[in-house]
């Protein structure tokens, strides 16, 4: 009989694993070993749970709030930045637009209260002749000041430039008349190499003139109408909003104007307040041009923190050339008095009901606004905070009834 072509296992025994089973069996403990890790090898009774998705790594709440600040906050001064660009192509109408409102905020409580007696048209055409009238006034008596105190002006400014010199030939500076005619022979020939660039400058102030004419007779032109009839052109604006949204937009409009009007007022007195100050101490030592530095006290008044120091400067730079240090020194004191009563008793005292903000950001806003937009930038930036922050404060309140009644 032939033999079988495979070899029969000699081992028959069912009770003895075979060779395959065996190493089946290996494989499938040191699979077993290698799987249990962690809690699962030290507790052998426990159950391994079966792997799931990977959790995402959390995100610190402290992060997530300044993030979802940080893209607002973008936006909105994406927003701000188109706007102001927007502003800065049409700038001449937006200052003839804030002039306007600034005339009526002078002028519309005197229209109001003449309005009673006569028409309104009548009432609002007096008030504005005569606010025209009184300003034209006074710059002709500051002219006719100026014209008259000329020849006594260049001499007196003469005497000063000698004096001026001979100061500083003395202690502490000490500089020879060789150094001193060295510099007046620089500046002579300063003018006269940048004699045509001079003459350019003036031609370009020319037409710069008309630009500002242009300003303030549309002005005057929006003036008339915001006087006459601004309320009623506020209330259409309103009309043509969404009915959601009309009553917060009255509430944000009447604060706003609000608190320009008291911002108007009060840098008005205080303007005119510094500007009588200085020029009763300017004429009681006897300073020259003493009307015209007042008058140029009370424009730089309306920049908050460093008009009036800088008006009251140029005043201690004449009173150096026509009186000599002594005044000059004189002058320089009246700076931080007039300084002191102005941030400690004016600003409190008049302007802390309209505008509440802080000396800091004031400061800053006056800065920023200089850096931005020059010197027309620092006069409107306190306002402008002021109103924003007003708009701000005046719809908390909205906000929060409105969800209460939600």
């Amino acid at each position: 009989m032939p033999e079988p072509s495979h070899p029969q296992p000699d081992n028959t025994d069912p009770g003895v694993p075979s060779e395959g089973r065996r190493h089946r069996i290996r494989t499938a403990s040191r699979r077993a070993l290698r799987g249990m890790t962690g809690p699962a090898a030290l507790n052998p009774g426990t159950r391994q749970a079966p792997p799931g998705p990977r959790s995402t790594p959390r995100v610190n709440p402290t992060l997530q709030t300044a993030a979802a600040y940080a893209w607002r906050i973008l936006v909105v001064g994406a927003v701000v930045y188109a706007l102001f660009s927007a502003l800065g192509r049409f700038h001449e109408v937006a200052v003839a637009v804030f002039l306007g409102l600034v005339v009526t905020a002078v002028l519309r409580p005197v229209a109001d209260l003449l309005a009673r007696p006569m028409p309104r048209p009548l009432a609002v055409a007096v008030a504005l002749l005569g606010s025209i009238v009184l300003v034209l006034g006074v710059l002709t008596l500051v002219g006719e000041v100026v014209a008259g105190e000329r020849a006594g002006l260049e001499r007196e400014f003469s005497d000063g430039l000698g004096r001026i010199e001979h100061w500083l030939e003395g202690p502490p500076f000490r500089l020879n008349q060789k150094t001193l005619d060295n510099l007046h022979s620089r500046i002579g020939q300063f003018l006269s190499s940048h004699r045509s660039a001079l003459i350019s400058t003036a031609v370009s102030g020319v037409g710069r003139l008309v630009e500002v004419v242009t300003v303030f007779v549309l002005a005057l032109f929006c003036s008339v109408f915001f006087i006459h009839s601004g309320d009623r052109q506020w209330d259409w604006f309103c009309d043509q909003l969404p009915r959601t949204a009309r009553a917060r937009v009255a509430i944000v409009g009447r604060a706003a104007w609000r608190t320009f009007t008291g911002y108007t007022h009060g840098i008005i007195l205080v303007a005119g307040t510094n500007a009588v100050l200085v020029g009763l101490a300017l004429f009681a030592l006897g300073v020259p041009l003493a009307l015209p530095l007042a008058l140029l006290e009370f424009f730089a008044a309306f920049i908050p923190l460093i008009g009036s120091p800088i008006a009251l400067a140029v005043a201690a730079v004449v009173a150096l050339a026509a009186k000599g240090p002594i005044v000059a020194a004189v002058v320089l004191v009246l700076i931080v008095v007039i300084g002191q009563i102005e941030g400690h008793l004016l600003h409190p005292l008049v302007m802390s009901w309209a505008v509440r903000l802080h000396p800091v950001v004031v400061a800053l806003s006056v800065i920023g606004g200089a850096i931005a937009a020059g010197v027309l930038g620092a006069v409107v930036a306190v306002p402008l905070v002021s109103v924003l922050w007003s708009v701000r404060q005046a719809l908390r309140p909205a906000s929060g009834s409105t969800r209460d009644k939600r």
